[in-house]
């Protein structure tokens, strides 16, 4: 039997919502709340530099009111580092992060990352927290973060759920060699972005990817089949999958 795969639900377009009028509703943390009754097995949030959509106090509640792990994304910055070493979220995905961008666009480069990339993994290491890189699948890249002292990494799934069907098959090819470079250097392998429900599936099927996350497509669907459905009709999918 394939292992249990983890669902974590990325909350932070509701905060884009309620940012939108500079008022408290939607609140992420209800939201929080919603998607781990409704079968998530965790909830991720992006705090940024500038904070377009979370903010410090919704991490802050998070963490400290929902009975689920936190997976905390953030660049590997001072600041940040310094706010997970004090909150101290279960698990930490480092993700580049450029002012201008919409959404990530891609995934951290190892191989010519900061020298402060490995000081950021050591602190959050020893302050208890699991550390994940967002990342494409390359095996330099995968292998790269392994020397680095990464438990975990998280494939970039965009270019193939975003990207021309007729390229879907090419990309899910790259992303299984991903994840199994993944797991034969010794990574929890998640994988996220852009997932849709016609794209989840495929990875939700292997074995070796041990977590999914899922954001946008899940928020902007909720407004048409409420958030509680939504997260079920995933984890049911992805379920599906898993056990096929």
């Amino acid at each position: 039997m394939k292992p249990h795969l983890d669902f974590s639900v990325n909350v932070d377009h509701v905060a884009t919502l309620r940012n939108a009028r500079g008022g408290t509703f939607p609140c992420p943390v209800e939201a929080a709340r919603i998607v781990v009754a409704a079968g998530a097995d965790g909830v991720t949030m992006h705090l940024r530099e500038d904070r377009r959509h979370i903010r410090d106090r919704d991490v802050e509640r998070v963490r400290a009111e929902i009975d689920a792990p936190l997976n905390f994304e953030m660049a590997a910055t001072e600041e940040m580092v310094a706010f997970a070493e004090r909150i101290r979220p279960p698990y930490c995905c480092l993700v580049p992060e450029k002012r201008q961008e919409l959404t990530t666009e891609g995934g951290l480069d190892v191989l010519r990352a900061a020298p402060f990339l490995t000081e950021a993994i050591d602190r959050l290491k020893t302050a208890g927290v699991r550390v994940s890189i967002f990342i494409e699948a390359d095996p330099a890249q995968i292998e790269g973060a392994a020397r680095l002292g990464a438990q975990a990494i998280e494939l970039h799934t965009g270019t193939y759920a975003e990207g021309p069907i007729e390229n879907r098959a090419a990309q899910l090819a790259r992303l299984k060699r991903g994840a199994e470079v993944a797991k034969a250097a010794g990574l929890l392998c998640h994988a996220g972005h852009g997932l849709s429900y016609d794209t989840v599936g495929p990875i939700a099927a292997w074995p070796e990817v041990t977590e999914v996350s899922i954001g946008h497509f899940l928020i902007s669907q909720s407004v048409f089949e409420g958030l509680e459905a939504t997260v079920k009709r995933f984890r049911s999918i992805m379920d599906a999958a898993r056990n096929a």
